[in-house]
């Protein structure tokens, strides 16, 4: 029967020494940036900070740096508006004014969630800001914050798109490795996380297959199914163990793209595994499995993973064609389409329990279900 490679499951394979000859995809994850459910969240681009302007109040111990600029209708600058940066753990807010350039600056804050108020002189109006996602060591700078005039009929507001939102999850879940090692790819930390485009779903699916880790994952279970004389009819010696390589890495190749990528994009699905976090040992295990047939719609709305289950026996009747003769046929579609969807739900698993912990850099305030 047709074993995949594990990626996610290699992880697990050499913190417990044993792996099934089967690929638990498993891709591990960002620094996400938390938003609201109710309407299409907010988010602020990373850019270089200004060096300007300096805060009112002793800077508590941290490392990111937030900057801006405050400006009228007309483009001019606001000195002398006055910022408060509020935490939204409750912690004592911090307050600068903006220099003669309109420009302020907060240093040493911690990771977290913040908002931003502006306020100037009389005759303009005030702002509030979306709520800011810090990351540890971050070096944000803000969109140029206008005032209007006040009584004016005109709403300012520093927003971004869901696109741009997206983006920016991805390029955080595209940096975390557990361990800092094992690719975390498609673990999401933010449980309502802005829904991918289709160029992001293939983003995400080609950075996972070509990942060097999953070259390593994929040279290990080729070496356990020579080992144990899995498909006998590839035969023995170094050009059997290319052949079983070359057959297991197009197993995950045709899997993860078809899967996770092209069906995605065509049925509008999320490929992406949302943390849980919370309740009892079991129903966490029951989330982790169910999350193997049931998924998250562009939508937000839970539907049948019709990706990942097609997928998975769209994989296997691929696998036909160069597979040994002797191993073909309509066993090896199905077989090889339930062992995939049983290593997803065992993969889930682990993103549940344990690669969490083991992925640095995830912020504390990223805890998966509110």
């Amino acid at each position: 029967m047709h074993r995949p490679v594990c990626v996610s499951s290699l992880l697990a394979f050499l913190l417990v020494t044993a792996c099934p000859p089967r690929q638990l995809v498993a891709q591990t994850t960002a620094r996400p940036v938390t938003f609201a459910a109710a309407e299409p969240p907010d988010a602020l681009p990373d850019a270089p900070g200004f060096q300007s302007a300096s805060s009112s109040t002793p800077a508590p111990q941290g490392s990111a740096i937030l900057s801006g600029i405050v400006v009228d209708s007309s483009g001019a600058a606001l000195a002398g508006a006055r910022i408060a940066l509020v935490p939204a753990d409750g912690s004592p807010q911090r307050t600068a004014t903006a220099d003669n350039s309109g420009a302020f600056l907060f240093t040493g804050l911690r990771a977290g969630d913040f908002k931003l108020t502006v306020a100037s002189a009389a005759g303009m109006g005030s702002y509030l800001s979306p709520e800011i996602h810090l990351l540890a060591g971050e070096n944000r700078e803000l969109p140029e914050i206008q005032l209007s005039i006040a009584g004016a009929n005109t709403d300012v507001s520093v927003t971004a798109t869901q696109t741009e939102i997206a983006t920016e999850q991805l390029n955080e879940e595209l940096h975390q490795r557990a361990l800092g090692i094992f690719p975390n790819f498609y673990s999401s930390y933010i449980w309502n996380a802005a829904p991918l485009n289709s160029k992001q779903k293939f983003v995400l699916a080609f950075r996972s297959v070509i990942d060097p880790v999953n070259f390593l994952g994929t040279g290990a279970i080729a070496g356990l199914e020579q080992a144990r004389n899995i498909f006998p009819g590839y035969g023995s010696g170094l050009g059997a163990y290319g052949k079983r390589y070359g057959a297991t890495y197009a197993d995950d190749f045709d899997a993860r793209m078809i899967g996770s990528a092209i069906l995605p994009s065509l049925l509008h699905q999320d490929p992406r595994y949302f943390y849980d976090g919370k309740g009892s040992v079991s129903s966490r295990v029951f989330y982790a499995i169910k999350s193997a047939v049931i998924t998250r719609g562009d939508n937000g709305q839970l539907q049948p993973n019709y990706s990942y289950v097609l997928g998975s026996f769209a994989a296997g009747g691929i696998a036909n064609v160069y597979h040994p003769a002797t191993d073909r046929g309509v066993g090896l579609t199905i077989g090889d389409g339930f062992i995939n969807i049983a290593g997803h739900a065992a993969d889930n698993i682990i993103r549940e329990f344990l690669l969490r912990r083991l992925t640095p850099g995830v912020p504390e305030t990223s805890t998966g279900k509110p």
